[in-house]
């Protein structure tokens, strides 16, 4: 049992419950007899300082005292040495001092002089070094002190009474003692069985997503960090299992856009080798295209690659945005015309250059201009923009096109997502087009979003930081 997370979690709250109980116990049992005969000292004393004072005042002086005292004591504490059949007393069995207390006070006068004896320390007529004697309770008659009285060095005992009181008190001690360590045995394993049990949901997730079970969720029981790990497990379950969903769906449109191409390579490489077909210039241009088809999917793919891994290196210089959306416009200014789509340019002026790697987001507004002139009719407006935000530098590429269905808006940088399967595959696109965007965007750690309405044209925003805010 120990070996568990419960069993040790148990045996630690025992052994602390029960050191403290003992801790407690045992200083409780030290002190206890202490303050008992402490307590005892204290009301002999102060009885013993009320008739001392009370005989002063009716006598005007210590002449015959002890004889007094003597008498009174013997009459008030009667301790017979032997019990009536002639046995040691309980005290004498014990080893204890005697229950005896006649003699544990005795009294000095005014000059420190002995009237009545303190055991064999102090005899009567014997002089009370000064020390001793400030040690001692001054007893005062109408306001002057008239002697001292002096206490025993040693214990007075305790009677059977007393020594009743202090047994029943140690049992109750280890009475208490025992309660505290079941209590503390049944706290320990009901609280570790609480710690664990969400522990134990955890282990069996784990092992059910080891077995390929990757979509995993427990319940979260409480808001401590114990809570915080199994929303922390669940987000990477989810995660996880969208990951290889991703993946497995990644593979398969790979495989899908490489089947493509390969298949009408070989058709014609087949056919001219079995001499049906010609290898004319015009059945040549048709297999290089597919090859640079096939080549440019393999670089689209290593470039996401590259930015998954963190390692697309961006050889960022200042860069200012309106010369960039100028540059842009001056590449795409012909194709638009061919279509019969006015190309414009809105930037806001002295827009201050910002770091980014020129070539990457040439790359980038590239992709988004073409896929607005290819989904924009003649007759309508592509506009490329720039303006300043709280953070940075926003570009904008706005299009009057056919726009992009709600359905499809939230998947459109999904990596071989195609709102329109038949146009895209007749354009030979792949599909990864915006997937890049949003990496190569991310990358220069900004982000990049889309508003659109069907039927209304599409505006794609890049938010770009501005060195101080990096």
């Amino acid at each position: 049992m120990t070996r568990s997370l419960t069993g040790k979690l148990t045996l630690a709250f025992s052994l602390v419950a029960l050191t403290v109980a003992l801790l407690v116990a045992v200083f409780i049992r030290v002190s206890s007899a202490g303050q008992l005969d402490r307590l005892i000292i204290e009301q002999l004393r102060n009885d013993y300082k009320t008739r001392l004072s009370a005989y002063y005042q009716t006598n005007g002086s210590w002449a015959g005292v002890r004889e007094y005292f003597d008498q009174l004591r013997q009459e008030q504490f009667p301790v017979p040495t032997h019990e009536p059949d002639g046995t040691p007393s309980a005290g004498e069995r014990s080893g204890g001092p005697p229950r005896d207390r006649r003699q544990l006070f005795g009294v000095a006068d005014t000059q420190g002089v002995i009237v009545i004896p303190l055991f064999t320390e102090f005899l009567v007529g014997a002089q009370v070094p000064p020390n001793v004697l400030a040690q001692g309770d001054a007893i005062e008659v109408n306001g002057q002190v008239v002697g001292t009285i002096l206490t025993a060095s040693r214990p007075p005992g305790l009677n059977p009474e007393e020594a009743a009181y202090l047994g029943r008190t140690n049992s109750a001690l280890l009475l208490a003692s025992g309660g505290a360590l079941i209590v503390a045995l049944l706290m320990g394993i009901l609280l570790a069985r609480t710690l664990t049990r969400p522990l134990h949901a955890l282990t069996e997730a784990t092992h059910r997503m080891a077995g390929g079970e990757l979509e995993q969720a427990v319940r979260v029981q409480s808001a401590d960090e114990i809570g915080e790990l199994a929303k922390a497990f669940n987000r990477m379950s989810q995660e996880v299992a969208r990951a290889h969903k991703v993946r497995r769906q990644m593979t398969a449109d790979v495989a899908h856009e490489l089947r493509t191409p390969l298949t009408v390579i070989a058709g014609y490489i087949e056919s001219m080798r079995d001499g049906v077909l010609a290898p004319t210039p015009e059945r040549l241009r048709v297999i290089y295209a597919e090859i640079e088809h096939l080549q440019d999917l393999v670089g689209d793919l290593r470039t996401l690659s590259l930015a998954d891994a963190g390692e697309l290196k961006l050889n960022k210089q200042p860069v200012a945005p309106g010369e960039l959306l100028e540059q842009m416009l001056a590449t795409f200014e012909h194709q638009a015309a061919q279509k019969g789509v006015s190309l414009e340019l809105k930037a806001e002026r002295e827009i201050p250059a910002i770091g980014m790697d020129e070539t990457r987001m040439a790359q980038v507004l590239g992709n988004l201009i073409s896929n607005a002139l290819r989904f924009t009719p003649a007759g309508g407006r592509i506009t490329l923009g720039a303006s300043r935000t709280a953070a940075g530098v926003a570009l904008t590429v706005a299009d009057t096109g056919e726009g992009i269905a709600p359905a499809d808006l939230p998947l459109i940088f999904n990596r071989f997502y195609r709102a329109d399967q038949a146009r895209t595959e007749e354009n030979g696109e792949s599909g990864l087009g915006l997937a890049i965007v949003k990496a190569l965007v991310e990358a220069h750690g900004g982000d990049i979003a889309v508003d659109s309405v069907l039927g209304g044209g599409s505006t794609f925003t890049i938010s770009l930081p501005s060195a101080a805010s990096r």
